[in-house]
């Protein structure tokens, strides 16, 4: 399998406060990695790192070939993030929205103008494209903001915690795009608070105080630990947790 994620040992440290220690893992194209850890575990200043955000104290790591000490503005080329509290343009337009960021991605005007028409057709937003994004039900605003994520067809995505608040019927309609775009090639790295997500992924790490705590597929997990769902697997590993928020 190709690798398009692939760390060794990587760490972040605040000042004496080692956020992130010494993580190592890899994935695999076209993979749903889940990526789980409670408050303070030290998920999102990993995922800062491997999307160019924020630079490494120590270790390696290379996103989608490209390392992320020497080049994080161009891995922000080859990706694709979305997030739960801030993805669109609330005073924008659907159709705003979607050429804005087709622009952000560096597509031509002849690619925004195709990808605006495929994915307002897609979504079935003929009759909202004129609408301000506040006006839409949260469910569509979260399935046009991971529809304008993947716009430029990036080699990964990143999803923090894509279908907060939402309910459970959209959030199945959520995870069938995410399988829908995994199958086109997209490697999903997604973050959940819904345990029962985590299932749906190929593989899941966990993180306890800023180390990898388990990684492997949901059903050797759940083997692994004895149990009969992987809310149980990280409930018993939260439980060991030393440190609060981060």
């Amino acid at each position: 399998m190709e690798t398009v994620i692939k760390t060794k040992d990587l760490t972040k440290k605040f000042g004496d406060f080692v956020a992130v220690d010494k993580i190592t893992f890899e994935v695999h194209k076209g993979e749903i990695f889940g990526f789980l850890g409670a408050n303070g575990a030290g998920k999102t200043t990993a995922m800062r790192m491997l999307c160019g955000l924020s630079r490494p104290t120590s270790g390696e790591a290379m996103v989608a070939g490209i390392d992320v000490y020497h080049k994080p503005e161009e891995i922000k080329k080859n990706i694709g993030y979305m997030s739960q509290k801030f993805s669109l343009y609330e005073d924008l337009t659907v159709l705003e929205n979607i050429k804005f960021y087709a622009g952000i991605y560096g597509l031509s005007d002849k690619d925004i103008k195709e990808k605006s028409d495929e994915l307002v057709e897609k979504l079935g937003l003929q009759s909202q494209v004129k609408k301000l994004v506040q006006g839409l039900p949260l469910g569509w605003r979260q399935k046009l903001a991971f529809s304008v994520a993947i716009v430029h067809q990036p080699k990964i995505v990143f999803l923090d915690e894509p279908t907060g608040g939402v309910d459970p019927s959209t959030r199945k309609q959520f995870w069938d795009m995410i399988y829908d775009a995994s199958e086109k090639g997209i490697t999903i790295f997604v973050t959940t608070h819904y345990l029962d997500e985590a299932e749906y992924c190929d593989r899941i790490c966990i993180m306890v105080d800023g180390k990898i705590k388990a990684l492997d597929t949901p059903s050797q997990l759940k083997q692994n630990y004895k149990v009969n769902n992987i809310t149980e697997v990280f409930y018993q590993l939260a439980r060991t947790a030393k440190r609060g928020d981060d």
